[in-house]
């Protein structure tokens, strides 16, 4: 396993240290020695632990395993809520500025490339709230349908959203042209970076990283994946949030008896590898990661 660091640092900005990774690829456990090392604290960049109760499913990081580095961003809000991106980079940013105030360098650590983006890249982000009528309109449509609808609004995100429609995001981008009047990749362009940013890239072979998901994947299950399914599926129901994360997402079809369990537990590796390929991806598109 190597570490590629690189810096890019002005002398008038803060400094950030970044680690982006792929999903099991040791990036915490990484993120926890170099605060040790260097007096830092530690704040998360994945869309999924910042929900109270997805846990297991989403390999959050216990109170032993955090070995007494403070962590942001990690239990913020119940799964009913739909947390933005907006949402991400103000709680993020005022995390950044109360490491910053202690004296302590913060480390930003997680797979979701957009949060990286937003947060520390410069990104000219939208500001759209929710529109909870609009989405429950959209939601009848197919998504076919939907990409139809957006490539009338914006043609550049339409031919984006293309590449891996989802129809989560399909019906973002046309809430987003919706409220702005305007095409939203309008804002699709950088402003200065808001920090200086050390950006540390964990690489390995796709077959080790692989490996090491397809073995996270049986640590969950021993771990009482199940279990967790069933609580959260009694305490909150069939939300969005839930059935669309991987895990939780697979056993809830076993236990609507859709298929085995031995396949949901199939079907969590596949989904897994897919969305690390899919990370790796997006880390690419950063030369300072050192990704190959």
């Amino acid at each position: 396993m190597i570490k590629n660091t690189h810096m890019n640092m002005k002398k008038t900005k803060n400094k950030v240290i970044a680690i982006a990774a792929p999903t099991a690829s040791g990036k915490t456990a990484y993120a926890i020695e170099l605060a040790k090392q260097i007096n830092g604290e530690i704040i998360s960049a994945d869309s999924r632990i910042i929900y109270k109760g997805f846990n297991i499913g989403c390999a959050k990081p216990t109170k032993e395993e955090m070995q007494g580095i403070k962590h942001y961003m990690i239990d913020i809000v119940e799964p009913e809520f739909e947390y933005s991106v907006a949402n991400y980079v103000d709680d993020a940013t005022k995390a950044i500025e109360e490491i910053i105030n202690k004296g302590k360098i913060p480390i930003i650590a997680g797979g979701t490339g957009l949060y990286f983006k937003a947060l520390l890249e410069g990104w000219n982000l939208p500001r759209v709230a929710p529109d909870k009528n609009l989405r429950e309109e959209l939601e009848k449509f197919s998504i076919e349908e939907l990409l139809n609808k957006l490539k009338d609004l914006d043609e550049k995100t339409y031919f984006y959203m293309m590449k891996e429609p989802k129809k989560r995001k399909i019906i973002r981008a046309i809430e987003v042209c919706n409220s702005l009047g305007e095409p939203m990749s309008k804002y699709d362009n950088q402003k200065e970076p808001p920090y200086a940013v050390e950006w540390i890239g964990i690489n390995m072979t796709r077959e080790e990283l692989y490996e090491r998901v397809n073995k996270r994947v049986d640590i969950m299950v021993e771990q009482g994946l199940l279990e967790e399914t069933k609580y959260l599926l009694k305490k909150h129901g069939k939300i969005k949030n839930l059935i669309s994360t991987i895990g939780y997402s697979e056993i809830i079809q076993y236990l609507d008896k859709e298929i085995s369990f031995d396949r949901a537990i199939e079907l969590i590796k596949q989904h897994s590898r897919n969305y690390a390929k899919r990370q790796l991806t997006w880390f690419k598109k950063n030369e300072q990661l050192g990704y190959t």
